[in-house]
């Protein structure tokens, strides 16, 4: 059942980072008729980062031989749900000319909203493999999460164009860190 299922969320998150990675590819061919956002460009980052340490963490579901419906649209709903995150960072089609900075700031609200959903989803998700002992929670996972969700309500309470640089970064460092320090931890425990 995995196989069948892995490919669908396979296609979700192939097509979140298709438009990321397109919409920055664009940014470059139009850098110089086209107003640049830092903030803007490292959130693509930061989402790009989260879709495929989500991918990476899906392939645990292999482990689990009996699907149900709830979980099944439950875990499509979460990736459709990353898919349209990551969609608000660019439009579908954008000619020269684009104030990124002005798209980000007119989209912020739906985009950290989505965000919010994203991590929330994440906890049952990342839960649900330990129940099912598929595997354990990281140690960090708690606190990874409440500095995002931190960083989540933040961005979606201020317009403050300073927090939202300290925010993208902050967003970055805590992913970054996680994602070293639990996979440091998996290679460490296989050699103990």
């Amino acid at each position: 059942m995995f196989d069948y299922f892995g490919v669908l969320i396979s296609i979700i998150c192939g097509l979140a980072l298709t438009h990321l990675l397109r919409g920055l590819g664009r940014l470059i061919q139009l850098r110089h008729e086209t107003r640049l956002y830092w903030v803007h460009i490292l959130w693509t980052v930061n989402v790009v980062v989260f879709v495929l340490g989500l991918w990476w963490g899906m392939y645990w579901w292999k482990g689990l031989e009996d699907w149900s419906s709830p979980w099944f649209f439950f875990i499509a709903v979460y990736a459709i749900a990353i898919f349209m995150w990551a969609y608000l960072l660019f439009p579908a089609e954008f000619p020269a000319g684009v104030d990124f900075n002005a798209y980000f700031f007119a989209n912020r609200r739906w985009f950290f909203g989505i965000q919010t959903v994203v991590v929330l989803m994440d906890i049952p998700e990342t839960v649900q493999k330990a129940v099912m002992h598929l595997r354990p929670v990281p140690s960090l996972y708690g606190y990874t999460t409440a500095g995002l969700l931190l960083v989540t309500i933040v961005g979606l309470i201020t317009d403050k164009r300073r927090v939202h640089g300290g925010l993208c970064i902050a967003w970055l460092l805590i992913a970054l860190i996680y994602l070293f320090l639990s996979s440091t931890a998996r290679i460490a425990a296989r050699f103990a």
